[in-house]
């Protein structure tokens, strides 16, 4: 059956000229990027182009004291200076409120300054120094791809404010914001299997893994403006233009739980310990008559049956997983992508560097009493998940791994929650 209702048209609106552009740049520390991975409410940028301008879509959080905007570009991420920076008077700015408290402001810059592998920084106050881990309330980074620079639309909500993330919930109204002509849309809706990431000691050719090719559960045709609403969870391939010369590019969207990110339900909060189990554990749990009953069981025995700490350690463990699908959602919840692993078991990185080719290197401090461990993170991108990366697996990591695992089996592992940022 056909899950897609759609109604109500709606036009993009025309660009302004592009801005004036910034007359040089100062040289800069390089920054360490950990900061963007706190959990806390934090800028959002979107960019849509826009015949010769690159459109730029931001979301600055509640409680941000909004003054100047800064753009600066970067010839890569461990480049020592940027390219250049512009200044984004309030005037400008176009800036509107939004429902949760937030600030939406938008503006465009000249495309021919931005080329493919610019990585775009959008701050709010001037830029710099940019030594020490970033704040994710105000800077945020965006590399630009080639697909990301020729898109000519955005996901926007009911109310044409853009979305901002890579995930709809069922049964929320969105639409897709082409910029001139309307233009044809066909959506592909897909089966998603919630296939967890592999420990970081396990060799993947060793792994059967997921099919290469997901099953099409129904498709639509509709236009660019419609109001659209996928009423379940699954992966929604967007397929816009081929009119006037636009050519087609995909977008996708996840389609998620009307809670993401969080679990609400025994079964949801199951799937996250497979990381701290065993397989036949796994099984047990999730075959359980009374999953809540099991789950509580796990927790409390983790908790040696004080049960104050295994609330703790459930808040904290369950934070964390809420927190890994706000930042990694792709082509599955968060939690499940390889970053998402690192994070729900082993907490935030506390150092973070990007590399010229996009690699990630995460640094912690201790990982399960062995000492300081890096791991690495490489782009592995693809239509459904432009923004994937997989984490470089490693035989020595396993003695560490383990340690951290029995961490948390034995109420080892106790951080505050992380925050629950609002408007996300």
């Amino acid at each position: 059956m056909n899950r897609f209702l759609s109604w109500a048209l709606a036009l993009a609106a025309p660009c302004l000229a592009a801005l004036p552009l910034a007359a040089g740049a100062q040289a800069l520390p390089r920054p360490d990027f950990a900061g963007l991975y706190r959990d806390v409410p934090r800028v959002m940028l979107d960019v849509r182009r826009e015949v010769d301008s690159l459109r730029l879509y931001v979301r600055l959080p509640a409680g941000t004291a909004v003054g100047q905007l800064r753009v600066a570009a970067w010839a890569s991420y461990e480049a020592p200076a940027p390219q250049w920076q512009d200044s984004i008077p309030r005037a400008r700015q176009h800036r509107r409120p939004d429902a949760t408290g937030g600030t939406r402001a938008s503006f465009c810059v000249a495309a021919a300054r931005v080329p493919v592998g610019t990585v775009l920084q959008v701050q709010v106050g001037p830029v710099g120094p940019a030594g020490g881990p970033q704040n994710a309330a105000t800077t945020t980074w965006l590399p630009l791809t080639a697909e990301r620079l020729a898109r000519p639309f955005i996901v926007t909500d009911s109310a044409g404010l853009p979305l901002l993330r890579g995930y709809v919930r069922a049964g929320e109204t969105f639409r897709v914001d082409n910029y001139g002509l309307i233009q044809p849309l066909r959506l592909r809706r897909y089966a998603v299997p919630p296939t967890p990431a592999l420990p970081p000691m396990t060799n993947p050719a060793t792994v059967v893994g997921p099919p290469s090719t997901l099953p099409l559960l129904d498709s639509a045709a509709a236009r660019t403006g419609q109001l659209l609403r996928c009423d379940d969870p699954s992966l929604l391939a967007l397929r816009v233009g081929g009119l006037g010369g636009q050519a087609p590019r995909t977008l996708a969207l996840l389609v998620v739980n009307g809670d993401y990110p969080n679990l609400r339900t025994a079964k949801q909060l199951v799937e996250p310990l497979r990381y701290l189990t065993s397989t036949a554990e796994h099984q047990r749990l999730a075959a359980a008559a009374d999953p809540k009953r099991a789950v509580d069981g796990f927790w409390l025995n983790a908790a040696h049956d004080n049960q104050p700490l295994g609330k703790t350690m459930i808040r904290n463990y369950y934070g964390r997983v809420a927190a890994a699908n706000r930042l990694f959602a792709a082509h599955k919840a968060g939690f499940l992508t390889d970053r998402g692993l690192l994070y729900v078991v082993l907490g935030a990185p506390q150092g973070v560097r990007r590399l010229a080719s996009s690699e990630e290197q995460w640094s912690y401090a201790n990982v399960g009493n062995a000492g300081p461990l890096t791991f690495s993170f490489r782009p592995r991108p693809s239509t459904f998940a432009p923004d994937n990366y997989e984490l470089v697996r490693r035989p020595e990591y396993e003695k560490p791994w383990f340690g951290a695992v029995e961490q948390w089996r034995n109420a080892q592992t106790a951080p505050s929650a992380p925050t629950d940022p609002s408007g996300r």
